[in-house]
C-alpha cells in the first residue's frame, strides 16, 4: 500500500452520519475483529498539573511540589509514573517547574505544554524543558471551525513549531486533538507521516480522545474503535508503539477501559491525572491506570501503591478536596459494606468481599459501616476491626452483642436514616462489652 497523502478538502468533513448532533453519536460495529498487540513495554504518564488544573482551583507551588513528590513514590523505582506535564504561561506554573526540578527526581520527567504558536515555544527554550507537547489539533471541527484554517494550512502551521521544537533539540509530542471525530486517512495518518518526515522519527504522538468517544469494542470502526485506530497507525505510519500514547476523557464512561484498550493494541503511554481530575468529565485516573497496569503485567514489585493512600489523604485533609466516598481505591467507603450477609462473610474469609488485600497495597483494611441493615454479623465485623484480637470468637447470641444492636434498631425505628458513626459505636460497645477495652 503506498504512501497516504492529506486531503485538503474545501469543506470540513464533520461525519454526520456519526455525529449528527441532534442525537447520541453512533457507534459502528462490524469491522475487522484486531487480536490483542501490547507493547513490550508501556508505562503512565501524567497531566495532573496541566488537565488537571483546568477542573478545580490551580493548586498553588507547595501543593505541586507535594503532588510531584507522591507520584514520584508511586511511580517507584520502575518509573512507571514516566512523564508529567507542566504549564509554563505563569509565574507560578514556572517556580512549580524549577521547585520539583530541585527534588532531583527521575521520575516523573518534567515535560511542558504549549499551543502550536512560535511564541509559545520560546517559553520551553528559556525553561530548557527537554520535551513539549504541542497543541496539533486534528479534526475538521477543530481546524475549520476554530482554527478557520483548511488541513494544509494547520498542518504547515505545526510542522513550524515541531521544526523549531528540533532545532533545539527538544522532543516535540504532537497532541493530536480531538482525533476520534477526524478523517483517518485524509488527515491523521498523512499529518502523522509528515510529521514523521519533518523529525526523522523523533516526533511523539498523543492520541486525544477529546470529546470521549473512543469505544473498546471488538469490531468498532476507526477512528472511533481505539483498537482499530491504534492499529491503523501502527501498520500505516512510522510511529513505533514507545512514541504513540493515549490520552482519554470520561464523557462516555470509558474512560479507564480506552486507555487499557490503548495498552493492549499497542501504545506504550496512557495519559492520566491523579484521581481522574481533568476538563469537564476528567481523564483516566493515574491510580487505576497503576492497578491495571499491575493486573495486566502481574508485577507488583518496584513501585509504592501505599501513596496512593498518602496522596488521597493530602487531597481531602490539607487541600479541602472532596472525593467521592465510592470512588474505587481511594474514596473513604470503596472497601466498606454495609450489608449484613457481606459482614457475615467478611467475618468468615474476607476475601468473600474485598477485591485484593486493600490493608497491604493501600494501607485500608476493609470495614463495614453499620446500619439497620447490618445485622449481628455486621455489628460483629465491625467490632472485630475496631478492636483487634480481643473481638475474636465473639458468640452472635453475646449479650452485649445484642445489646448493642438493640440500642440499633431503637435508633432506626425512632426514624434515623443515617448510618451509624464509629464514635457511636464505640461509646455503645464500651458500654455494653466492657471486657474489650
Amino acid at each position: 500500500m503506498g504512501r497516504r497523502e492529506l486531503v485538503n478538502t474545501p469543506e470540513p468533513e464533520l461525519f454526520r452520519d456519526i455525529f449528527s448532533y441532534e442525537q447520541v453519536p453512533k457507534i459502528e460495529i462490524g469491522g475487522e475483529i484486531i487480536p490483542p498487540a501490547p507493547a513490550r513495554d508501556f508505562w503512565i504518564t501524567d497531566t495532573t498539573f496541566r488537565d488537571g488544573q483546568q477542573a478545580r482551583p490551580p493548586y498553588t507551588v507547595d501543593q505541586i511540589e507535594k503532588i510531584f513528590t507522591f507520584m514520584s513514590r508511586i511511580g517507584g523505582e520502575r518509573g512507571l509514573i514516566r512523564q508529567t506535564e507542566f504549564f509554563l504561561y505563569g509565574d507560578k506554573d514556572r517556580e512549580a517547574v524549577e521547585r520539583c526540578r530541585s527534588l532531583g527526581f527521575k521520575f516523573p520527567e518534567i515535560t511542558a505544554w504549549i499551543r502550536a504558536v512560535k511564541k509559545d515555544f520560546e517559553l520551553v527554550k528559556k525553561m530548557e524543558i527537554k520535551e513539549t507537547g504541542i497543541l496539533t489539533s486534528c479534526s475538521d471541527y477543530h481546524i475549520f471551525l476554530k482554527l478557520r484554517k483548511n488541513r494544509r494550512q494547520a498542518l504547515d502551521g505545526y510542522k513550524e513549531v515541531v521544526a523549531a521544537a528540533l532545532e533545539h533539540r527538544v522532543v516535540p509530542r504532537c497532541h493530536l486533538e480531538d482525533v476520534t471525530r477526524a478523517d483517518l486517512f485524509g488527515f491523521v495518518v498523512p499529518m502523522i507521516n509528515e510529521l514523521n518526515e519533518l523529525s526523522e522519527g523523533k516526533v511523539k504522538i498523543r492520541l486525544c480522545d477529546t470529546m470521549g468517544y473512543g469505544v473498546p469494542y471488538p469490531g468498532a470502526k476507526a477512528p472511533r474503535g481505539v483498537a482499530a485506530l491504534i492499529a491503523t497507525i501502527l501498520e500505516e505510519t512510522d510511529v513505533t508503539s514507545e512514541r504513540l500514547e493515549w490520552h482519554g476523557h470520561n464523557d462516555f464512561h470509558k474512560v479507564l477501559i480506552n486507555a487499557s484498550t490503548a495498552w493492549l493494541y499497542g501504545c506504550s503511554a496512557a495519559n492520566g491525572t491523579l484521581f481522574g481530575f481533568g476538563e469537564r468529565t476528567g481523564n483516566p485516573p493515574v491510580e487505576a491506570l497503576v492497578f491495571e497496569w499491575m493486573g495486566l503485567t502481574g508485577i507488583h514489585d518496584g513501585i509504592d501503591t501505599t501513596a496512593i493512600t498518602d496522596a488521597a489523604e493530602y487531597f481531602r485533609t490539607e487541600m479541602g478536596c472532596v472525593i467521592p466516598p465510592n470512588f474505587p481505591f481511594v474514596g473513604a467507603d470503596f472497601n466498606t459494606t454495609r450489608a449484613g450477609i457481606h459482614a457475615d462473610g467478611l467475618t468468615k474469609n474476607e476475601e468473600i468481599y474485598n477485591i485484593f488485600d486493600t490493608a497491604k497495597w493501600l494501607k485500608r483494611p476493609c470495614k463495614v459501616a453499620v446500619t439497620n441493615n447490618s445485622g449481628l454479623a455486621g455489628i460483629a465485623y465491625w467490632i472485630y476491626c475496631n478492636y483487634g484480637e480481643k473481638a475474636v470468637g465473639i458468640p452472635k447470641d453475646h449479650p452485649g452483642l445484642l445489646k448493642v444492636k438493640s440500642w440499633i434498631d431503637e435508633q432506626y425505628a425512632n426514624g434515623r436514616v443515617t448510618s451509624i458513626s464509629d464514635e457511636e459505636m464505640r461509646t455503645q460497645v464500651d458500654a455494653a462489652l466492657p471486657d474489650l477495652t
